[in-house]
């Protein structure tokens, strides 16, 4: 049982990496047979949906993963939040060598008709992270309508800087938003 759901696991990461990548359209049984090392008949096995059962299954995946560093630093403050959030994606642009941006934005403005059906949970997946900010942001003392407003911010911002860091392949961009957000949620704070 091991083997096969390490090769499952491996499908998915490697589904997760083509998001990263190149994109929902990018991310064909093909492509993630090939990056996974997986024989063909294991699509079937572990993903009798095809492309679309692993679409959604990395999706989540990915959403989860991000999510999961979003809520466990919001525990301590919005600035560690913050802080977290950049460290992973400035580790995450090195180690691709700025090959990866994030597999969500990926599928919510580069998905085909085919991949109509996952908007639903990309809108709940950002909406997890967003709540994630908020909480930290309240936790700091912020009233309610400014911390959502906050967080609506940081988001947009880091996701706007993963690209620049892309294209730019430096991640200065990430660290200058990181830096200056920082600047805006301690200026937030209750005196």
């Amino acid at each position: 049982m091991g083997a096969r759901t390490n090769t499952r696991q491996r499908m998915l990461h490697s589904a997760v990496e083509l998001l990263r990548e190149r994109g929902a359209a990018g991310v064909t049984i093909d492509a993630v047979l090939a990056r996974s090392d997986a024989p063909r008949g294991s699509v079937y096995h572990h993903f009798p949906g095809g492309r679309a059962q692993i679409m959604t299954e990395s999706l989540t995946l990915a959403g989860d993963t991000i999510g999961a560093i979003i809520e466990q630093a919001a525990a301590q403050n919005s600035v560690v939040t913050l802080r977290q959030f950049g460290q992973f994606w400035n580790t995450l642009l090195e180690q691709s060598d700025f090959a990866a941006g994030c597999p969500v934005v990926s599928v919510a403005v580069g998905s085909s008709p085919d991949d109509e059906h996952l908007q639903p949970s990309v809108a709940a997946i950002i909406q997890r992270w967003h709540t994630g900010l908020v909480t930290a942001i309240e936790t700091d003392g912020v009233e309610p309508e400014r911390a959502r407003r906050l967080a609506t911010m940081a988001i947009a911002a880091v996701e706007g800087a993963v690209i620049l860091c892309r294209v730019n392949r430096s991640t200065a961009a990430l660290d200058d938003v990181i830096d200056e957000l920082e600047v805006v949620f301690t200026a937030a704070l209750p005196a």
